[in-house]
């Protein structure tokens, strides 16, 4: 179910970045498309057509049963289609579900879309979390990241 059948070029693909942003979810507090670019383009390290896809909690159940076996929705969910270059993916967040981690977690909610879309990217390259050594790897990446963008820490608990 590739959501990137009729990518829209965007104004950076001179800067090996094309990227549709796919608006879904019936929420108000999401983050822009200038905001999804920069934190796309910071994770980035080879050129890329990408879909973000932001979805309700329905679709994204769906996703996650269909692709995961899992019966509930996820925060990020991303798709590889081609790992060569430039890089083919969709990453699918699910605003409902970052919504109620952020709140949970006491995250300001565009640093937990920040990270989550950080995240994303990473998986759309090749890094993983299934094993403890490659999830070491992966999150210091992360942290470095979303640190050099001004955000926290994803991985401290704030209080």
């Amino acid at each position: 179910m590739p959501l990137t059948k009729n990518p829209v070029e965007s104004p950076d693909h001179e800067q090996e970045l094309v990227l549709t942003v796919q608006y879904v979810a019936d929420k108000t507090d999401i983050p822009n498309r200038r905001l999804f670019r920069k934190w796309v383009k910071a994770a980035l390290s080879k050129p890329a057509e990408v879909v973000i896809r932001i979805v309700d909690r329905q679709e994204g159940e769906i996703l996650n049963r269909d692709f995961r076996g899992k019966s509930s929705a996820t925060n990020v969910l991303t798709f590889v289609y081609d790992d060569d270059v430039p890089l083919l993916g969709d990453i699918v967040l699910c605003a409902p579900v970052i919504c109620n981690e952020a709140q949970q977690q006491g995250k300001d909610l565009t640093a937990h879309y920040a990270h989550l879309t950080i995240h994303g990217i990473l998986h759309l390259q090749g890094y993983d979390h299934i094993r403890d050594e490659d999830a070491v790897v992966m999150e210091s990446l992360e942290t470095e990241i979303i640190t050099r963008l001004g955000y926290p820490d994803p991985y401290v608990i704030q209080h």
